[in-house]
């Protein structure tokens, strides 16, 4: 074991600094360059400031929306054409969305990058946002909230806790947003929701890979350049009241068999040091087979088919869950209760040395492998620059796990994860199956 922790400390501190340069455009656009030439490849991706949590509550789901719908075409790239242009050209594509951000990228061979730049400038400059392609995306997103949440076992068990857990702010509501919602919207508010969000001003563009810096920027300033710099937003700020007594809450699920229980805890931004602490809390809890919870409860005393803890990073405010699928005689309660030994053991006492070493050496590691591709990289480094406001991150946030002690680990435990600072939500079998 001693020597498996070396080894995994010599990997981590012969981890590459990820080198990067930075300037803004006349409009706002602000570019992050990282040049590694291992590969012959490069990836040309944007982030844009909006996520689930702008969207009017009267119109969720247009974020995750849009993530579809820019793919529909632009002025210059015909409807249905955007695939085959990056598949014919050797490249793969992909979208995703959050509450706090909708990413955007493409990775060609290195001799496509002006192909990459030129895509991603035509899809913030003339995208083309008309009835028909509102109409295909609606069917699409339709379908996969169909799959990936109505049909799914457990499917709404992330956005029963978001919906519980925030009264006032915009996490309450699921990213995948409302059908009804993207039914009843016009073809006028989804130009407007484009034309507010999708500007220069709110994005980050970064180029990773194997590419030339003259010709890189030369190429940044002729296809961005020309786009005009759109009205500053103004985001409201939303603040939650601290949850001072235990919330309750029950959600019937037509397609599972065996109940769940789930206790939630709302946490400060991911950007505080308190956040990054939780993580590692997470991390003994319920990361792999020898964590505490997984090793007492399922391995040890057989009590769970499934159990686990886990902490929600976002901008604004985070969620710390820990949830238990009870097995065969075992209730959801004497679940419950176990996780809770297990959370005031974190309280009262010291994880021990060797446990903490562990958990340094698998926060080194985790450093290294997000670090490890250049889609990693480049992710990173816009995430740091539009949600934490310090790209520097990307190289300097291991030290922030580094420094944690384990008297900080009992502390942050005591400080958030008490009874009356909680959501206990019971996530049970439909009642009545005929409902389904």
């Amino acid at each position: 074991m001693a020597m498996g922790a070396a080894l995994s400390l010599g990997s981590a501190a012969t981890a590459q600094k990820v080198n990067f340069e930075e300037y803004d455009l006349d409009n706002g656009l602000h570019v992050i360059l990282h040049h590694d030439p291992s590969a012959p490849t490069v990836i040309t991706s944007v982030m844009y400031h909006v996520g689930a949590k702008d969207e009017n509550p009267e119109r969720t789901g247009f974020a995750h929306f849009f993530e579809h719908l820019l793919f529909e075409g632009t002025q210059n790239i015909k409807r249905g054409e955007w695939m085959k242009i990056v598949t014919g050209n050797g490249g793969v594509n992909n979208a995703n969305t959050s509450d706090d951000r909708t990413y955007y990228y493409e990775v060609f061979p290195s001799n496509s990058l002006e192909l990459g730049l030129w895509m991603e400038s035509e899809r913030l400059m003339h995208p083309v946002i008309n009835q028909i392609g509102v109409d295909t995306q609606n069917e699409v997103v339709k379908e996969e909230k169909r799959l990936r949440v109505d049909n799914q076992p457990y499917g709404n068990f992330i956005a029963q806790v978001k919906k519980n857990m925030f009264k006032v702010h915009p996490y309450r509501w699921a990213t995948i947003g409302s059908m009804e919602h993207l039914d009843a919207a016009t073809l006028e508010e989804f130009q407007a929701f484009n034309k507010k969000f999708y500007i220069p001003n709110n994005a980050v563009l970064v180029v990773a890979g194997d590419f030339d810096g003259a010709q890189a920027r030369k190429w940044i300033k002729q296809y961005f350049g020309p786009i005009k710099k759109g009205p500053a937003i103004q985001r409201e700020t939303f603040t939650e009241a601290p949850i001072t007594q235990t919330l309750k809450a029950e959600y019937e699920d037509p397609n599972i068999q065996i109940p769940a229980i789930v206790a939630a805890y709302r946490t400060p931004s991911m950007k505080t040091r308190d956040a990054r602490v939780l993580d590692m809390i997470s991390s003994v809890l319920s990361d792999g087979k020898s964590s505490r919870l997984y090793k007492k409860i399922v391995d040890d005393k057989k009590m769970a088919l499934q159990i686990g803890a886990f902490n929600v990073s976002q901008e604004d405010y985070g969620l710390y869950v820990l949830y238990g699928l009870p097995l065969g005689q075992n209730t959801t309660q004497s679940l419950l209760q176990e996780m809770d030994d297990e959370i005031v053991k974190l309280q009262t006492e010291l994880i021990s040395e060797r446990d903490f070493e562990k958990l340094q050496n698998k926060f080194e590691n985790q450093y290294v492998n997000s670090n490890a591709s250049i889609e990693g990289i480049a992710e990173n480094l816009a995430s740091y620059y539009l949600l934490y406001g310090d790209v520097k991150l990307i190289n300097s946030e291991i030290d922030i796990y580094r420094s944690v002690t384990r008297e900080e680990i009992r502390e942050v435990a005591k400080k958030y994860l008490n009874p009356n600072q909680r959501l206990i939500l019971d996530y049970i079998p439909s009642k009545d199956k005929a409902q389904n």
